[in-house]
């Protein structure tokens, strides 16, 4: 009974860790890709009219 209750705790644990390295890195990859084109934009403002 007791290992069935710590596989299915350590499978959770497991899978929570899994879930937020992948929010931290697509956290990561959209702050870059908006600092990057947040940079080209004000490179090319002159171009921008509205």
């Amino acid at each position: 009974m007791n290992e069935k209750i710590y596989k299915t705790i350590s499978v959770a644990g497991a899978g929570s860790i899994a879930v937020g390295i992948i929010v931290l890195v697509t956290g990561i990859v959209t702050g870059i890709l908006g600092i990057v084109c947040g940079s080209v934009l004000l490179k090319r403002r002159k171009d921008v009219t509205f």
